[in-house]
């Protein structure tokens, strides 16, 4: 079992992180005091070929496997948090489902400008009181003819009022099955007629990712932009959420790593007392327990994928992965402050945003109790 990555792999990790180091590093400071997308750094991380990562070159992807994507978002993340969630939602949420459930005329008509970078799509599952329990869909599409009549609303969703975003993909009620809901996922272009993309939300973090909040009234749509089949939307999605949840954890993980690579280096420059900080048993021990933190959590996740890319059972995996990630990002993060001090609380500093950017991520994606359930029900304990 070997779950060290690839010389070729290792060579795109070097590429994506000078990359981050040349482009994002120098703006990350002024994009978080913006709060708007620099779509410039978009082009940029699409001229790299990263939102075509895992397709077939068919579809203008370059075929990689889904540890390479992650890598990817690992090595953003150090950095910047909000376009490494700009990545992976792009790829996971907007064109994966594309990829997985869309007919043949689908993947060619809408994955050529999503992997290339030139467009990208959103995925419109929480709404305003669903959260967690995502199957309260409330959202509904009734068959008009030849057309999809949508009403309701979609709330937190990620990259979808951005200048070159080209559509949403959401799931809506569509009649019932035995006494349960059928939900279906419908393809909704932006500016069709009656959909409304809300302002963007203020956030505690993740200050340049672009969210919002989705509104459709009267909104039609042809039957054809149904994607997958009929009443499976809803399954669908969880399986793409199985993916997601890889993903965000290798975006724990690359913060985590971003706020002990800052601690390390800040611990030698600082000094108290007539020596540098990093002497003292205190702070060794302290970065000590961030760093075997930092390397449990990406061997998780490199565990996930690799049993991913096995085509083996990985939802348990990917729900430890994520739990683990999560939480371990935050208490790095918040162990990163206490190492600078007064120094952690000023927002010149990088650990002061990777804080704020990582509470998010025991949130987003599933929630850690929801991680937790999914955990124990994967080992046959019974439902409460």
């Amino acid at each position: 079992m070997d779950f060290d990555i690839s010389d070729e792999q290792r060579r795109f990790q070097g590429v994506v992180r000078s990359f981050v180091d040349d482009a994002i590093r120098p703006n990350v400071e002024a994009w978080d005091r913006s709060h708007e997308l620099p779509m410039d750094a978009v082009r940029q991380m699409a001229e790299l070929g990263l939102f075509g990562l895992p397709f077939p070159e068919e579809f203008g992807g370059s075929g990689s496997d889904f540890l390479t994507l992650c890598l990817a978002i690992e090595e953003i993340a150090r950095v910047d948090s909000s376009l490494a969630i700009t990545l992976e939602a792009a790829v996971g949420l907007g064109s994966m489902p594309v990829y997985r459930f869309g007919s043949e005329s689908q993947r060619k008509e809408l994955l050529p400008e999503l992997a290339a970078g030139e467009a990208l799509a959103a995925f419109g599952l929480t709404e305003p009181g669903g959260g967690s329990d995502a199957g309260a869909t409330r959202t509904r599409a009734r068959q008009d003819g030849g057309e999809w009549v949508i009403n309701g609303s979609k709330s937190f969703i990620t990259n979808s009022g951005t200048p070159i975003t080209k559509f949403v993909t959401i799931t809506a009620i569509t009649g019932e099955v035995d006494g349960n809901k059928e939900i279906t996922a419908i393809v909704v272009p932006n500016g069709t007629r009656g959909f409304e993309v809300g302002k963007a939300y203020r956030k505690m973090g993740w200050h340049h990712s672009d969210t919002h909040e989705l509104a459709f009234s009267d909104c039609r749509v042809p039957l054809d932009n149904q994607l997958g089949e009929r009443g499976q939307g809803f399954r669908n999605f969880l399986e793409i959420l199985d993916d997601g949840r890889i993903a965000i954890a290798a975006l724990a993980v690359g913060l985590a790593q971003g706020c002990l690579d800052e601690s390390v280096k800040y611990v030698h420059e600082r000094t108290a007392f007539g020596r540098p900080i990093g002497s003292f048993q205190a702070l060794q021990f302290k970065i000590a327990d961030m760093a075997t933190k930092v390397e449990l959590a990406r061997t998780m996740y490199y565990k996930a994928a690799w049993l991913k890319e096995k085509e083996s059972p990985y939802k348990k995996e990917a729900a430890m992965a994520k739990l683990y990630a999560s939480e371990i990002a935050v208490d790095v993060a918040r162990e990163a402050v206490q190492v600078h001090g007064g120094y952690g609380y000023i927002e010149e500093f990088d650990v002061c945003r990777h804080f704020r950017d990582s509470k998010i991520l025991e949130i987003g994606e599933g929630t850690s109790e929801i991680m937790r359930i999914l955990i124990a029900r994967s080992l046959g304990l019974p439902e409460a």
